[in-house]
C-alpha cells in the first residue's frame, strides 16, 4: 500500500453489546489470511475481549500445532499522546492498523474514531441503538436531529477533508453495519432501514449488513478460532457456513484498500 502509515480501521459504538468485538477480530483475521500485515490495540482494558480472543487463538495455534493467522495486538490505557506513540510503533511495516473501542463515551474512543480512515460502527436493528447516530420522532419514526456522536464523527470528516490533500491521506469512509438483522420484526426492521437511509444522506455514512446472532461465535471465542479457519473447526453445518458468508460479504463491502503482499491463504471471494 502505498502510504506512510497503515489504513486504520477503528470499530466504535458507545453502546455495548453490539458485536463489535466479534466483528473486529474476524475482520482483523480475515485481512491476516488475505496476506496482509495486521495490527490491533484494544482499548477496553477492562473488558479486553479483542485482546482475550486473540490471545485464545494464540494458545490454540500452541496447543495444537497450527499456523492461525493472526494480528499483533496490544492493550491500551492512558493518553491520547501515548496512544499514538503505540500505534506507530506497533504500526510499524503494517497494511492495517485496527482499533477495538470500549462500549462507552470514552476520550481514546472518540480520538481514535476522528482519526479512522474506515470507522466501522456495529449497531443491534433497534432504535436504542439507533439513538447512539440519531434520534427520531415517537410517532413517524423520522428523524429529528442528530446524536453528539454523529456531529463528532461529520465535524472530524470535514476536518479530514479539508486536510486529504495536504496530509495525502484518504477521506474517512464512515460505515455503519447492522447486526442481528434476522431476530428484527419486518415492520421494526423496515422503519430503521428508512430511518438509516434518511440520516445516511445527512451524516454521509454507508450502511452494510454484518454478523447475524448465531451461538457460533460465542462457542469460537473460547478457543481463539474463527469462521474462516477451515480445516480446524470440524464439521459445520449450514447456519455456519451461512455465517461465513456473512462475514465474507461484510470484510468485502468494507471496500479496504489494496495491498502487495504474498499469495493470500483464504479468498474471500
Amino acid at each position: 500500500m502505498s502510504q506512510q502509515r497503515p489504513h486504520r480501521i477503528v470499530f466504535a459504538n458507545e453502546k455495548g453489546g453490539t458485536g463489535k468485538s466479534t466483528t473486529a477480530v474476524h475482520v482483523a483475521v480475515a485481512l491476516a489470511y488475505r496476506g496482509a500485515r495486521v495490527a490491533a490495540i484494544d482499548l477496553d482494558p477492562r473488558q479486553r475481549t479483542f485482546a482475550r480472543y486473540l490471545e485464545n487463538r494464540a494458545e490454540t495455534a500452541e496447543r495444537r500445532k497450527i499456523d492461525l493467522p493472526s494480528a499483533n495486538f496490544a492493550v491500551y490505557e492512558g493518553d491520547v499522546e501515548g496512544m499514538e506513540a503505540l500505534a506507530a510503533e506497533i504500526g510499524e511495516g503494517c497494511d492495517f492498523l485496527v482499533f477495538d473501542t470500549p462500549g462507552r463515551d470514552d476520550p481514546l474512543a472518540r480520538h481514535a474514531a476522528t482519526e479512522a480512515d474506515t470507522l466501522v460502527t456495529p449497531m443491534n436493528d433497534s432504535f436504542v441503538d439507533f439513538d447512539l447516530i440519531g434520534q427520531v420522532e415517537g410517532e413517524t419514526f423520522k428523524v429529528k436531529r442528530l446524536s453528539f456522536y454523529a456531529e463528532l464523527i461529520w465535524e472530524a470528516r470535514i476536518k479530514r477533508s479539508r486536510a486529504t490533500i495536504e496530509q495525502q491521506r484518504r477521506e474517512m469512509d464512515w460505515v455503519v453495519v447492522r447486526n442481528r438483522t434476522g431476530h428484527v420484526e419486518a415492520r421494526n426492521m423496515t422503519r430503521i432501514e428508512q430511518a438509516l437511509a434518511e440520516l445516511s444522506k445527512r451524516v454521509g455514512f454507508r450502511v452494510s449488513h454484518g454478523l447475524s446472532e448465531r451461538v457460533i461465535y460465542r462457542e469460537l471465542f473460547p478457543s481463539g478460532l474463527t469462521l474462516l479457519d477451515k480445516g480446524h473447526l470440524g464439521e459445520l453445518g449450514t447456519s455456519h457456513l451461512v455465517a461465513r458468508q456473512e462475514l465474507r460479504q461484510l470484510v468485502q463491502s468494507l471496500n479496504l484498500p489494496d495491498f502487495m503482499r504474498a499469495e493470500p491463504r483464504l479468498e474471500l471471494a
